[in-house]
This record gives structure tokens, C-alpha cells and sequence, in this order.
């Protein structure tokens, strides 16, 4: 399968929006909007997104949109994210996307969050090289409640 990003269409976007209101994929990310199915607040969000510095992708897989990645926040305090629709789990695509976005964007260091219990993520995270460096709690919207979260570094 080919692993591709490119730049964010609007026509990604119902596909994006989809992608958020699976149940199976929500629980999993765990830090998601307070109401995923409003669309008014989700394009909101993503017209400040592409209106800003940030570093948005979309990812294709041999052509077909199967999600997003990107870097966004401060300089020095720069996160990672993605979001795979969940029929492509476990195929390596959000390695090798994020693998791609990291040669994209050069600064180090880079931070990413997961919850605690999502081993799928974090073994992403490890393959592109971030370490965990610290745990926290926060309020998971898509549980409805405070969970324990992994905090990861990228250095040099």
C-alpha cells in the first residue's frame, strides 16, 4: 500500500468529519471534541486550522483519503496528531504518514499525547522515534471522564 500526504482539500473534509463520529475510533482517541457531530463547530475548527501556521496533511492510502495528520501549537512546545480511519488500523499507514510528516517539518523537539491505554498509538509514536517522557490525567470528552494520559518526545 502506498502511503502518501499532501496538502488538505476541502473535499477531505466530509470524509474527516465521518472519520470523527465513529464510536469505535472516538472511545480510542479519547481527547475529542465536546460534540464531534456538530459540523458547524467542526468546520469552524478547521477553517482556524488551515487559516494558521500549522502543518495540516491529509493522508492517502494508494490515493483514497484515509485520514490526517499534523503540527501544530507554539514553537518549542510543537505537538503531533492523526487520525486513521478505523478500516485501516493495523495496515502501518499512520507510521508511515507520520514518518512523512516528520520530514516535513524539521524542528525538534515535537510532543505528542496518547491515552494511557491506547497501544496502537504509542507504538506509532515509538516507530517514528518519541519517547515517552511523562504521564498525566485529563478529561477524555469521549469517555466522559478523566483518564490517564502518555506524554511523548521527539528530541533532535
Amino acid at each position: 500500500m502506498h502511503v502518501a500526504l499532501r496538502e488538505v482539500h476541502d473535499s477531505d473534509l466530509p470524509v474527516f468529519f465521518r472519520q470523527l463520529n465513529d464510536p469505535e475510533s472516538l472511545r480510542m482517541a479519547a481527547f475529542t471534541p465536546k460534540d464531534p457531530a456538530d459540523r458547524d463547530a467542526f468546520d469552524a475548527h478547521w477553517l482556524r486550522l488551515r487559516s494558521s501556521e500549522d502543518v495540516l496533511r491529509t493522508i492517502l492510502a494508494d490515493g483514497d483519503v484515509v485520514g490526517s495528520a499534523a503540527v501544530y501549537g507554539e514553537p518549542g512546545e510543537r505537538e503531533v496528531t492523526y487520525w486513521v480511519d478505523r478500516a485501516y488500523w493495523g495496515r502501518g499507514i499512520a507510521t508511515a504518514a507520520l514518518r512523512t510528516l516528520l520530514t516535513e517539518v524539521p524542528e525538534r523537539p515535537l510532543y505528542a499525547r496518547a491515552a494511557a491505554d491506547n497501544a496502537g498509538s504509542r507504538r506509532v509514536l515509538e516507530r517514528c522515534g518519541f519517547q515517552q517522557t511523562t504521564t498525566a490525567r485529563g478529561y477524555a470528552q469521549a469517555r466522559g471522564e478523566e483518564i490517564d494520559e502518555v506524554v511523548l518526545t521527539l528530541r533532535g
